[in-house]
């Protein structure tokens, strides 16, 4: 999309959002046990049930919550150095990703227990076994693993479905195919990979193939990303124009923009229905804004 074109769809997107939009911020919406809180945030994902999972950096780090808010269980005690990204794959596997000084990549079934790990646990560097402050994982339908190694080397790094290194791609900068904190993941239907490139400003589109394919620079600085199977875009920009962005994987258009004011908002998730939720670090738990 042209310049012109995305700023007035933007302007026209922020301008629903304040005349009564699609979505609305829901308060209290969850119902933990006593003594339980939220706490810090890092990550949420949503599973094909529409259970809720929040990644805490917390001494229990995984609270599981039904789609009406009623706590399920918690689980994860002394699994994981410092929380960041957690996802599903189609297969119903949970993905995580966990940064120093574990600095792995892990895979776990629905019992909680821990099929694969990806990294050398306890080391970070730059080769094809070393992560240095993972940042999310998306598994494709064949089962192709794409991790954003994000935090410090700015690259993304393909696994086979087994786990072996096939390839990276990417590195500091800022011109195509350069990274600038690539946030998190998503992939859409024609299975291209979306990348949030937080601190550029921009999502960046490759093959699986790490091709570059273009560019958006509508989502402010996007921090959180996701794609539904309708192809629904979800950007959560943490920073400058505060809020989430509503559009479309195959254009970038913008529908709506649903304005933030809490700070440290990280990463989101989508359920069934078609609700949002948001990770906070900064104090605010996990948010979630109803589909109206």
């Amino acid at each position: 999309m042209k310049p012109l074109l995305l700023t007035l769809t933007l302007a026209m997107a922020i301008a629903t959002q304040k005349a009564g939009g699609k979505y609305n911020l829901i308060s209290n919406w969850s119902q933990l046990p006593t003594g339980i809180e939220w706490g810090p945030v890092a990550g949420v994902a949503t599973d094909g049930s529409g259970n809720v999972y929040a990644f805490r950096r917390a001494e229990v780090p995984v609270i599981e919550v039904d789609a009406r808010g009623r706590f399920v269980r918690s689980f994860g005690d002394k699994m994981f150095s410092k929380p960041h990204g957690i996802r599903f794959d189609s297969r119903g596997s949970m993905w995580v990703t966990d940064q120093g000084p574990n600095n792995v990549v892990v895979k776990i079934d629905s019992q909680g227990r821990v099929e694969m790990t990806l990294g050398t646990k306890g080391q970070g560097g730059h080769g094809p076994a070393m992560f240095n402050g993972p940042t999310d994982v998306v598994v494709a339908p064949n089962g192709m693993i794409f991790v954003a190694d994000g935090e410090f080397n700015h690259r993304i790094v393909k696994f086979s479905p087994d786990g072996k290194f096939i390839k990276q791609w990417g590195e500091k900068g800022s011109g195509p195919g350069q990274f600038l904190v690539p946030h998190a993941l998503a992939m859409d239907s024609r299975g291209r990979i979306f990348v949030a490139d937080r601190d550029n400003n921009r999502v960046q589109i490759f093959d699986q193939d790490g091709r570059f394919l273009e560019q958006w620079t509508q989502f402010g600085a996007p921090s959180g990303i996701y794609i539904s199977n309708s192809d629904s875009l979800y950007v959560l920009s943490a920073a400058g124009t505060k809020g989430i962005f509503v559009g479309s994987a195959r254009d970038g258009a913008v529908s709506e923009f649903i304005e933030t004011t809490q700070n440290g908002l990280h990463l989101l998730a989508v359920d069934t229905n078609g609700s949002i939720y948001a990770a906070g670090l900064g104090g605010s738990g996990l948010l979630k804004f109803g589909n109206n």
